[in-house]
């Protein structure tokens, strides 16, 4: 690890007061990711920030405003935390669920939610810098596009890039159409859609979201809605624990008897943000449910698939993991 300086911010306009003007500067809250990166020599810092002081950490309901009887979650707040809060737990099942499908106890004890957002991929080629990798070093290459791509991108992929965003918490978060509030340097306040927070990779595969430079996420807003009683989420992996989606499907629906009111669905482990199903909900909503239905759904999802020569086999996958992921949450939440 190379030599970086560290300094403490006991508050949100300090913090941004301390990372302004300077561009190879990073906050640092639970660490689970960017000092792994940094041991690796892939982030390179010249000072890091600590915001774990910073009072971001509560989970509270929304009383007032657009988004009134909907949650807002401190970026500050550990996964733990927020997957284990009542509101959470009663109210949006979904993302406990997400949170507590990802990573171990003992790093989800320390992630903070604003962090998962903005976790860096794990591909491997990522990881190993004597390998070309535009999203380490833009103009290198994409060594995985030939390479061992079994773990990699089917949709919206580019010739620079074919990563895949790791976090399930995200593809919750997607699903549930939840919203980001920022401030910047320069003390203003904007509120990103969650579908505009991450990024596809285009020609620009370094840049894994559209913050800028010091922007410092301070919410995730999450609205009100009725997912609650029918809502799951499929992790599909090598192992059962401390591994990566090959693919994951978060489902909700709002259901009138039979009949699908409202579908939202995103994927994990398959593009290089969360990918919402849009075909899928589409074909889902004011109809009634049934498993020709759900395959319907998810068949039409994967027709769009681009796969790399090593995952093929997620085409097949993602179209099981949608239709068991909708079939349970058609099913409903028992507890």
């Amino acid at each position: 690890m190379r030599a970086f300086k560290y300094t403490k911010a006991n508050n949100v306009s300090a913090a941004l007061k301390q990372i302004k003007d300077k561009p190879n500067t990073k906050y640092l809250a639970g660490g689970t990711n960017i000092l792994d990166l940094m041991k690796e020599d892939v982030e390179r810092p010249e000072e890091l920030i600590d915001i774990s002081r910073l009072d971001l950490n509560t989970v509270m309901l929304i009383s007032s405003g657009n988004l009134k009887g909907g949650i807002t979650i401190g970026a500050s707040a550990k996964n733990t935390d927020t997957a284990n809060h009542p509101l959470v737990r009663i109210q949006q099942p979904l993302l406990s669920q997400a949170i507590l499908a990802g990573a171990s106890a003992q790093i989800r004890n320390m992630a903070t939610n604003g962090g998962n957002l903005l976790q860096r991929t794990r591909c491997p080629y990522f990881y190993e810098v004597s390998m070309p990798c535009n999203k380490r070093e833009p103009g290198t290459g994409c060594a995985a596009l030939e390479g061992v791509n079994r773990m990699h991108a089917i949709f919206g992929w580019s010739a620079h890039c074919v990563a895949v965003h790791p976090s399930d918490m995200a593809v919750a978060l997607a699903t549930l159409e939840a919203s980001v509030t920022v401030s910047n340097t320069a003390g203003e306040k904007r509120v990103i859609p969650f579908p505009d927070f991450h990024r596809l990779p285009d020609k620009n595969p370094e840049l894994d979201h559209n913050l800028q430079q010091g922007d410092l996420i301070t919410s995730i807003e999450i609205p009100k809605n009725n997912f609650a009683a029918h809502s799951y989420y499929l992790k599909v992996r090598d192992r059962a624990s401390y591994a990566f989606a090959l693919v994951s499907v978060a489902a909700a629906l709002e259901l009138q008897g039979s009949k699908i009111v409202k579908a939202r669905i995103a994927m994990g482990g398959v593009a290089h943000k969360p990918w919402r199903a849009l075909q899928a909900e589409q074909i889902l909503e004011g109809n009634i449910a049934s498993v020709a239905l759900f395959r319907k759904a998810a068949e039409a999802e994967m027709r769009q698939a681009k796969p790399l020569e090593y995952n093929k086999f997620k085409v097949e996958l993602g179209t099981r993991a949608i239709m068991r992921a909708v079939q349970k949450a058609f099913e409903g939440n028992k507890a």
